[in-house]
């Protein structure tokens, strides 16, 4: 028996490595690679990690929080115009992905209402500030598999990330949050969102890239005394080099098609000027996504089925019941 000894310290964690060369951990490591595996590992060795590690986090519950808007400074129930206005503008700016300029310009050539750019981001962040509580009190259940990645988003010409979690079958976002760096923390926070929900004793796959952040946070929320348990399977570059990457592969395609689609949403080509900024769209995004989204893998029904939308036709008619159901 040989001790743990400490590899790394920082402010987060402290990171104790086994240096046995004859470990049991070690020798079933290297035993279940494959060839191409044991050839990559002579290439880019710190993709595998082969020696036993044990991470002593040093978080406390108020430190893992999903990114939230900011208050707004516009009072939902003190705006000049009305929630049909209000909600013209989530469907243009939203969901049809519209600037900021556009949809005032648009607002006042077609509608022959007037509104400047900012009244329109505003808007965004108070609707956002509400949405945000719609979208985690309404996300429901979540699939055995989910996969997540996160996605480049710039902030005053900085680049910060926007994280999400897929469910495989249901094809909802069942986790988002925003940081600015693509560590441990940021993964384990979007990972325990999108287990929050899931049922007691479910076994839960997760899906990512080779970020080493979600392993470690697989082994964070493993370590906690709940009975769940995570198993992370690992989808490694553009290629099929090892079985898992080729059986889990469709998840994470899965997930890049997301990250496309909230690219495109986002519309930010010089980024946006404040952090702010940045979550609000994202929240929004998702709530468009979630519950007003047709899905063609879902027979054009939208990933998380509402009643109280059921009967409504218009995009703008149903921003309208979800600014309401929100607020």
């Amino acid at each position: 028996m040989k001790a743990l000894f400490t590899w790394k310290e920082y402010d987060e964690v402290t990171i104790y490595k086994c240096h046995n060369h004859n470990c049991p951990h070690r020798i079933d490591k290297l035993n279940a690679l494959n060839s191409n595996e044991k050839k990559l590992r002579k290439q880019r060795s710190s993709q595998f990690k082969i020696n036993y590690q044990y991470r002593d986090y040093h978080y406390s519950p108020g430190d893992l929080k999903v990114a939230e808007p900011a208050k707004p400074k516009v009072d939902l129930k003190r705006i000049h115009n009305d929630k049909n206005i209000f909600a013209l503008i989530l469907t243009l700016h939203i969901s049809y992905a519209i600037t900021a300029r556009k949809t005032a310009h648009m607002l006042q050539n077609i509608w022959n209402i007037s509104l400047s750019h900012q009244t329109v981001l505003n808007y965004v962040q108070t609707a956002a500030y509400y949405c945000h509580k719609f979208n985690l009190n309404n996300k429901g259940e979540i699939d055995d598999i989910n996969a997540g990645d996160e996605t480049y988003v710039k902030v005053k010409g900085v680049w910060h990330y926007a994280w999400f979690f897929i469910c495989s079958v249901s094809k909802k976002i069942c986790a988002y949050h925003f940081s600015d760096n693509r560590g441990a923390k940021a993964a384990i926070i979007t990972m325990l969102e999108t287990v929050r929900t899931a049922k007691e004793n479910q076994d839960i796959t997760l899906i990512s890239d080779g970020n080493p952040s979600y392993p470690a946070g697989i082994h964070f929320i493993n370590g906690l005394k709940n009975e769940l348990q995570l198993t992370l399977k690992k989808v490694i570059g553009l290629q099929n080099i090892d079985n898992e990457s080729e059986e889990y592969r469709p998840y994470k395609q899965m997930i890049e098609r997301l990250n496309r689609t909230f690219k495109y949403h986002m519309q930010a080509q010089n980024g946006f000027a404040n952090v702010s900024g940045a979550v609000a769209k994202l929240v929004l995004f998702v709530t468009h996504y979630n519950f007003l989204r047709p899905h063609t893998a879902l027979n054009y029904k939208t990933p998380i089925q509402m009643p109280e939308l059921k009967n409504i036709d218009s995009l703008q008619g149903k921003w309208v019941r979800i600014i309401s159901l929100a607020a």
